[in-house]
C-alpha cells in the first residue's frame, strides 16, 4: 500500500504537480486518480483546493501565464518589452502545449485577461491611439498565440510520428521547389528559406512586422 504524505497540500503544490502531467502525457494524462498518486494523498485533499478538472486545467494555465506577462524588465522600453512577452508566449507555449489549447478553449479565464492586459498596456505606453487600441492588441494577440499553438502542434506531431524536423521540412521543400515556378513563384522561392528556417526567428520577425505596422498609428 503506497504511503499516504502527512505534510499539508497546498493549490499551489497540485497545480505543480498537474502541470507536471500535462507535460508528460497531455490532458488525457491529467485524471484525479493519476495526480493523487503523484502527490501520494487523497481525492478529498485535492477537491478541497480545485472542483473538477477543468479548474485544475485553468490554474495551472494561469501560473504558466503569470510567470510570462511579469517576465519582461519593468524599466524595458515597450516595444522590446513587447518582443520578450511575445517571445515568452511563444516558448511557454512550445514548452507546454496544453496551454495554448486551454486559452482557445476558455477566453474568459484570468490567465488571456492578463495577456492582454500587459499586452495592452505596453501599447498605451506607445501611444497607440484609443480608437486603434482594440484591434491593435487584438491582432497582436491573435498572431502571438495562433502561431506559438500551431508550432506547438506541429512539434507534437513530429514527435508522434518520430520524424525529424530537418528531415520533414526538407521534405516539404523539395516537393515545393518541384511546382511550376511560373505558376507559384513566391512558393519556389520561399522554398530554400522553408528548409532551414528558425521557427522561434520567423515568429519574431512576425511580431517586428507587427510593431512596425502598430509604429504607424
Amino acid at each position: 500500500m503506497a504511503k499516504r504524505r502527512t505534510d499539508g497540500l497546498s493549490k499551489e503544490v497540485i497545480v505543480q504537480a498537474a502541470a507536471a502531467i500535462l507535460d508528460d502525457g497531455g490532458e488525457a494524462a491529467l485524471t484525479f486518480r493519476a495526480l493523487t498518486a503523484r502527490l501520494s494523498t487523497g481525492y478529498g485533499a485535492i477537491y478541497h483546493h480545485v472542483a473538477n478538472k477543468s479548474d485544475l486545467l485553468a490554474a495551472a494555465t494561469d501560473a504558466v501565464i503569470a510567470r510570462v506577462v511579469t517576465g519582461a524588465v519593468p524599466e524595458d522600453e515597450p516595444r522590446e518589452a513587447l518582443r520578450t512577452v511575445s517571445l515568452g508566449l511563444f516558448d511557454a507555449i512550445d514548452a507546454h502545449p496544453w496551454v495554448g489549447a486551454q486559452l482557445s478553449r476558455e477566453p474568459w479565464r484570468p490567465a488571456l485577461l492578463e495577456i492582454y492586459e500587459r499586452i495592452g498596456g505596453l501599447l498605451i505606453a506607445l501611444d497607440v491611439p484609443e480608437q486603434a487600441l482594440f484591434d491593435a492588441a487584438g491582432a497582436l494577440v491573435n498572431y502571438v498565440l495562433g502561431v506559438a499553438g500551431q508550432n506547438a502542434a506541429n512539434a507534437r506531431l513530429l514527435a508522434a510520428d518520430e520524424a525529424d524536423r530537418s528531415a520533414f521540412l526538407g521534405d516539404v521543400a523539395t516537393q515545393w521547389a518541384a511546382h511550376d515556378p511560373e505558376k507559384y513563384p513566391f512558393v519556389h522561392r520561399a522554398a530554400t528559406r522553408l528548409r532551414e528556417h528558425d521557427d522561434r526567428e520567423q515568429f519574431l520577425a512576425g511580431v517586428d512586422i507587427f510593431l512596425a505596422g502598430i509604429a504607424t498609428l
